[in-house]
């Protein structure tokens, strides 16, 4: 029997937007909550929150979501629905891939696409485009232990301050 299709997350994305981070699909307990990196051992907020200096992760969710689109981040998924048992990327079958130039085309400040790990940028071709820088991070998962969390902070770092979000 077939995995049921999964469906992804809005995106959180406004006109204030100058990065946009670019996951591949929720995983497990990222669906179950409803929420963008949702796993407690996701290094997403604990970087976010380090790069500015706040306990993001210790927030409740609506607040941290509030406070990052009121600095310029937006958060999305390539992938709109998809198959997965678990939530390895490497699993992901039957993907249907989300408006990303539509969304784009929404947010007049955006600066820099950012891609969180290897799966989400293997669609890279679709953004690079629409005549913005397009970057590749580590991704954020835990399943990524071969990137410490500092040298992961310090990869996603570049990334904010390029989209001028820092300074």
């Amino acid at each position: 029997m077939a995995e049921p299709l999964l469906q992804g997350l809005r995106p959180v994305a406004g006109p204030a937007t100058r990065l946009l981070v670019l996951g591949s699909f929720p995983g497990v307990a990222s669906l179950a909550a409803q929420q963008y990196y949702g796993h407690p051992r996701n290094h997403f907020w604990p970087i976010v929150g380090a790069l500015f200096d706040q306990p993001l992760g210790d927030w409740p969710y609506a607040r941290r979501l509030a406070w990052v689109q009121r600095r310029g981040l937006g958060l999305w998924d390539v992938y709109a629905r998809c198959r997965r048992p678990g939530s390895l990327d490497a699993d992901i079958s039957d993907a249907e891939l989300n408006d990303l130039p539509a969304l784009v085309a929404r947010l007049p400040k955006l600066a820099v696409i950012a891609y969180n790990g290897s799966e989400s940028a293997r669609v890279m071709r679709i953004t690079a485009g629409l005549s913005l820088p397009v970057l590749k991070l580590p991704s954020t998962s835990p399943a990524n232990a071969s990137w410490s969390f500092e040298r992961k902070r310090a990869a996603w770092q570049l990334a904010f301050e390029r989209a001028g979000l820092l300074g």
